[in-house]
């Protein structure tokens, strides 16, 4: 079953669109965090965003830069922020956030890791990459 996204691409489901190209298309996010707050994603529907290919998710990031930039001349802000959730829709997506403030993107309370199990952590990511 198409995702809701792809059904937005397809012209089913309306939206409040800002930007389109051939293979993307960005739109405001009808539940925002902050006014302006603008969803880009790929036309063709992957679930996760790091099972993109290179090519598009470059393409992707290059777009949202686009994007973000036209809805910074339009909210006042102090920054767009960006965020990669990927667990409430299954389509890839970035999340373009007008921020004037860290609590407009909702963080929670940084965890307290003890300095020896970031060490640890670090060492073993790293031989994966």
């Amino acid at each position: 079953m198409a995702s809701i996204f792809t059904r937005i691409v397809n012209g089913e489901i309306p939206c409040h669109k800002v930007a389109e190209t051939a293979d993307y298309l960005a739109f405001l996010d009808i539940r925002p965090q902050t006014k302006g707050h603008t969803l880009c994603i790929p036309k063709q529907e992957v679930d996760y965003i790091f099972d993109m290919d290179d090519d598009h998710l470059a393409g992707l990031m290059v777009f949202a830069k686009k994007v973000a930039k036209a809805v910074r001349q339009v909210v006042p802000c102090k920054r767009i922020g960006i965020a990669v959730v990927g667990l409430e829709v299954p389509h890839a997506h970035v999340h373009l956030i007008p921020l004037n403030a860290v609590s407009d993107i909702g963080f929670k309370e940084p965890l307290d890791i003890p300095a020896n199990e970031l060490a640890e952590l670090a060492a073993r990511i790293a031989e994966l990459v």
